[in-house]
């Protein structure tokens, strides 16, 4: 089940770092690094933060979360993580389709690191191509992907 959840509550909050902790500890690994600025993000950060939060439940746990922000009908999904005891199960995808379907956008995006190939594959299923890579200060080389909806564009 997915439902939207509320970050500015702290015991919401915290399930939410928990869920990023431990799969951006297995992405850092993917991908080769020790100093993964995903990790780095507080439980605080993420309480306050602008965007929206939704929540992929399994048995009452939270088991995976998408964050996303909305402007000028760009859907941007900032965050993408399930608990990797619930790896493989397809919530990715469904948190994936929730956003899509739920908000009225005209084109989405996402990001990752370009070695992290479970997540490139996983967006390209869904239909994101690519649009950019650059490298950040942190010295991770990132990818960007872009999809636009066409059941907004005109016929």
């Amino acid at each position: 089940m997915i439902t939207k959840l509320n970050q500015a509550n702290k015991d919401v909050a915290r399930q939410i770092y928990n869920v990023f902790q431990r799969s951006y500890a297995i992405e850092a690994k993917l991908i080769g690094t020790q100093h993964f600025p995903p990790l780095s993000r507080r439980v605080l950060d993420i309480a306050e933060s602008t965007t929206q939060f939704f929540g992929y439940f399994e048995n009452e746990v939270l088991a995976g979360v998408i964050e996303v922000s909305l402007q000028h009908e760009q859907l941007d999904i900032d965050s993408l993580t399930v608990d990797p005891d619930h790896f493989k199960k397809g919530i990715a995808t469904q948190l994936i389709n929730f956003v899509l379907v739920n908000f009225e956008h005209t084109e989405a995006t996402v990001e990752t690191a370009v070695a992290n190939a479970p997540a490139i594959t996983l967006y390209q299923k869904q239909g994101f191509t690519e649009y950019k890579r650059w490298t950040p200060s942190h010295g991770i080389e990132k990818i960007a992907f872009l999809m636009k909806n066409s059941a907004t564009e005109p016929m």
